[in-house]
């Protein structure tokens, strides 16, 4: 058995970021993800720049670990076949704005007459209902609705900023993939699949009021503005490069005038328990700021290890993939593949000791297993290449049908 979702079908009509890399995280795990998609193009994520041999980075980073099926579902008949194999699946996940699915023949309704026991799963950008529900969507424009802008700024009263990752639609994955999870085990035991929706609005403010909404959770005592404590960040410049310090416990703050020979700061009335230090943060990094440039970064590293106070290196991509802890970690691995060459990718995070992830295949190319996903139907190479002179795979060519 290799992975815990072995056995598992998932039927995956979701495009760009957030659906697909969620369905990557579940094939990782095992499952036979089955990636269908429109023949005139595919899912638009293949276009993106930073290419080899015709495959994107963007596509090849979200889309190992299933197969390609290319069908014109405009066409009655490819509709029908893919109502067939929903039969033999366990998940259908789909992320077109809301009523889509309905019109082309793929609500739950139309699934689960199919497959009544599957785990049907909606993503949205903005929501299901709602003023902003059918509205078009991107990363930036949920970072601004969710606060999540406001938040990275540091105070409601400074220009808003973006994090420079698309950290919705990854949130929204990796929250997708866990509910996907949770409702398989809840069918395991009552029999039943069910309708799971999630939105990229709804991932972000769930994910921030775990660290960010304290100021909104007393009901009544609401705070008008969230200030900053310090819009200084743990990066600090040495003489030269930049390491992160962060020190909060009274033994770091001990350690960390030992490392940076500072014993007079144990005595400044503003640093002398927890709360004055955050209470004058500023004075506190300003003064840590200005010691550290005094010495390289490596020297300071040390000096912060030995004292046990925690800091890390600040790494570019590059020295990130090559740092000793990373490697030891096991984090980056190299994969052969079938068209694209030689791929560097981050393996799956979660390891399971009984049931191991692996990468059986690297992304497919568009319709690459047409032939193979449709003879588990039963159709024979005559029935598919009759199937494909009636255009039910769009413009493909024979090769890849």
């Amino acid at each position: 058995m290799s992975g815990p979702l072995t056995g598992y079908r998932i039927i995956d009509l979701t495009s760009m970021i957030s659906g697909p890399m969620a369905t990557m995280m579940l094939g990782d795990q095992g499952a036979d993800v089955i990636k269908v998609e429109n023949p005139s193009g595919g899912d638009y994520v293949r276009k993106g720049g930073n290419r080899r041999n015709d495959f994107s980075a963007g596509f090849l980073n979200n889309n190992r670990n299933k197969r390609s099926l290319a069908l014109d579902l405009k066409q009655p008949r490819a509709l029908s076949l893919l109502l067939d194999l929903i039969k033999s699946a366990d998940v259908f996940i789909q992320n077109f704005r809301p009523g889509v699915a309905e019109r082309i023949g793929l609500g739950e309704a139309a699934v689960r007459a199919v497959k009544p026991d599957i785990v049907y799963v909606s993503i949205a950008g903005f929501g299901f209902e709602g003023p902003y529900a059918n509205r078009p969507v991107y990363d930036p424009l949920i970072q601004s609705l969710s606060g999540l802008a406001t938040v990275q700024a540091g105070s409601d009263e400074a220009k808003p900023r973006l994090v420079r990752t698309i950290l919705p639609d990854k949130m929204t994955a990796i929250t997708a993939a866990q509910a996907i999870t949770a409702a398989l085990l809840a069918r395991e035991r009552s029999g039943e699949g069910q309708h799971v929706h999630l939105s990229m609005v709804d991932a972000v403010v769930a994910f921030l009021w775990h660290s960010d909404m304290g100021s909104q959770t007393f009901v009544g005592d609401e705070l008008p503005q969230q200030h900053a404590a310090s819009f200084i960040d743990l990066i600090y410049a040495t003489a030269d490069g930049h390491i992160s310090v962060a020190v909060m416990q009274d033994h770091e703050w001990r350690g960390l005038t030992r490392a940076l020979e500072r014993p007079e700061w144990l005595e400044d009335p503003r640093f002398k328990t927890p709360a004055l230090r955050d209470r004058n943060i500023n004075d506190r990094l300003a003064i840590i700021q200005e010691a550290l440039l005094e010495r390289p970064a490596r020297e300071w590293l040390q000096r912060l290890e030995a004292e046990n106070v925690p800091c890390a290196p600040v790494l570019t991509r590059n020295e990130m993939i090559a740092h000793p802890q990373v490697a030891a970690n096991g984090i980056v691995e190299t994969y052969a593949h079938d068209h694209a060459g030689t791929l560097r990718q981050a393996r799956p995070a979660a390891r399971f000791g009984a049931t191991p992830t692996s990468v059986r295949r690297g992304a497919p190319a568009l319709g690459e297993h047409n032939a193979e996903v449709l003879g588990e139907l039963g159709l024979s190479p005559d029935d598919i290449a009759a199937l494909e002179s009636e255009g039910v795979f769009g413009e493909l060519s024979k090769a890849t049908a």
